[in-house]
């Protein structure tokens, strides 16, 4: 691998080499993902070009190599939609200098994932690592609460005292919509399908857990609530697990649509959403503005910094298991999964 000081140049600019993982058809995630050699010329306005530590992985993954995610077109781009690491060069007027340690989402959809050696940053949707954050934490940290701010704060206010039932909550967005939801003073309920996965949203700061495979949900939460029900129910899964949990929702509540991990999403009753009065909130989260992104990562920042908010890591890959990371996606451990793509 080159460092900075051995790249090379180009037509006068400074190009840095190194290898990434690409996708180049679509089918089988093992079968359809390369190590390729790369070129990275210097970043153009509004990018950062890091040299790579850490990469968060999660279901968009799978989604991306089957060919699922609705926002790319067809191959070949790079997988890895956030990452952490070394800044080697900035455009000129960038708020970053070289050798600053950031995070931040990576220019996925142009094509430059975080499985990489090295990698462009969304400037607007870069921080500094915080002090309390290892390198495994900042990799995984922009995706996940980046979309629980999204949903929790931007589209679906979630407010003190009222209680946030996250579905899919050991899972990567489900879990920091936990951590989120418990900085934002409600009360969470985290729903899981296995013990070892309760386990972990507990010591990550559920007040209570609910096993959708064998507790009653409906019931559990109107028993936890005391038969109100849940203000604002978190849906990273859809399916039939949101389908049940929609029948917990509370008076004025709203179910957040966030993803599909389920395979399909959750079936809405435009009758029963008039009779029980309550909203279903569809979630990306885009940029806004420079300005409103600011706000955004100026708060999840603060946040991390205080400790109310850390990556729930589960288990971390090395750089050269990113096809079979990607391949586990569709069911994953506890945890965030994060890809280790270099440990200097």
């Amino acid at each position: 691998m080159l460092t900075p000081e051995e790249s090379i140049k180009r037509d006068d600019r400074e190009m840095y080499s190194g290898r990434a993982w690409r996708l180049v058809r679509f089918g089988s995630p093992v079968d359809s993902i390369e190590l390729q050699q790369m070129i990275w010329p210097e970043p153009e306005p509004g990018q950062v070009l890091i040299r790579v530590r850490a990469a968060g992985a999660g279901y968009p993954d799978a989604m991306m190599a089957a060919g699922h995610f609705p926002l790319l077109g067809d191959p070949p781009f790079g997988l890895g939609e956030e990452a952490a690491g070394e800044v080697v060069a900035v455009p000129s007027g960038s708020r970053f200098s070289v050798g600053d340690q950031v995070t931040g989402i990576t220019g996925f959809l142009e094509g430059w994932g975080g499985y990489a050696e090295y990698t462009y940053l969304r400037e607007e949707s870069t921080i500094r690592i915080p002090a309390r954050m290892t390198t495994e934490e900042a990799g995984g940290f922009p995706i996940a609460f980046r979309t629980a701010y999204a949903g929790l704060i931007d589209r679906a206010p979630l407010e003190a005292d009222q209680v946030l039932l996250v579905l899919g909550a050991a899972g990567s967005s489900g879990g920091a919509a936990v951590q989120l939801g418990k900085a934002l003073g409600a009360t969470v309920i985290a729903v899981a399908g296995s013990r070892e996965k309760l386990d972990f949203c507990t010591r990550h700061g559920a007040d209570h857990v609910v096993n959708h495979r064998s507790d009653d949900l409906p019931v559990r939460v109107k028993e936890i609530t005391s038969d109100r029900g849940a203000d604002v129910i978190f849906d990273p899964v859809g399916g039939d697990t949101a389908s049940t949990a929609l029948q917990a929702i509370a008076r004025n509540g709203r179910v957040v649509l966030i993803g599909v991990a389920s395979g399909k999403p959750v079936a809405l009753d435009p009758m029963d959403m008039l009779l029980r009065n309550y909203s279903a909130v569809g979630v990306l989260a885009t940029p806004g503005s420079a300005a409103a992104e600011a706000v955004v990562w100026e708060r999840l920042a603060d946040l991390a910094d205080r400790g109310a908010l850390s990556t729930p890591v589960g288990r971390v890959y090395e750089f050269w298991e990113v096809p079979e990371m990607i391949a586990q996606q569709t069911a994953p451990a506890a945890g965030k999964s994060v890809v280790r793509i270099t440990s200097e």
